[in-house]
């Protein structure tokens, strides 16, 4: 199989286009499409642009409550008065998140499992924030757990163990409509379609 080189005439420039194709999605043209804008850029853009990377590395937390990404030890959502603290949508990570938040049509308060159960690739329960989610079931104060899965062999796997973990404990499992077709993922189902499927959420029977 032939594959395509590029030649390079700095190393320094070769390194950096070699960081940027590690990233998912950026073949080695993007890659150095990517680096020669920053070599364009003023050395303060450059410089808050590493910053910026630095800080996220650093500085990110998970919030203690649902697991979703944070500036601070209980991220904006858990701790917004206005949320209903009694409905919990259960997601595979925090695009997901996102993508629920832009349809402007959820007002519970989230879980963020951090994957799916997927033996092909070693991912086991033990490896999600599962237990946590138990754990917060059993407090009483939640009345409906939305699971909100991709529609994929290891969203469907998932679903059912939670499902299985809190099926003898006091609370609704629903799930979302399949407006979401076999095999789609969450973070690019479009917002009206994914609206409408945490709308028309179903009570869930394993």
């Amino acid at each position: 199989m032939y594959i395509c080189t590029m030649n390079f005439s700095s190393r320094l420039l070769e390194n950096a286009v070699n960081e940027f194709s590690k990233l998912p999605g950026v073949g080695q043209k993007t890659a150095l499409r990517l680096v020669l804008h920053l070599l364009n850029q003023s050395a303060q853009e450059v410089e808050h642009f590493s910053n910026a990377l630095t800080r996220l590395k650093e500085e990110i937390r998970f919030c203690n409550v649902c697991g979703n990404i944070s500036d601070a030890e209980v991220c904006e959502i858990c701790s917004a008065h206005k949320r209903d603290k009694t409905m919990v949508c259960i997601v595979e990570d925090t695009r997901d998140v996102m993508a629920i938040e832009n349809t402007n049509q959820y007002n519970g308060i989230y879980h963020v499992l951090g994957g799916l159960i997927s033996p092909m690739d070693g991912v086991g329960p033990s490896d999600l924030n599962i237990e946590r989610l138990v754990e917060r079931v059993k407090t009483g104060q939640i009345d409906e757990v939305i699971l909100a899965l991709s529609a994929t062999m290891e969203g469907d796997t998932t679903i059912f163990y939670i499902y299985k973990k809190l099926k003898d404990l006091p609370v609704k499992i629903t799930t979302i409509a399949r407006g979401i077709a076999f095999g789609g993922e969450i973070e690019y189902a479009d917002e009206i379609t994914l609206a409408r499927s945490i709308a028309t959420r179903i009570p869930y029977a394993g």
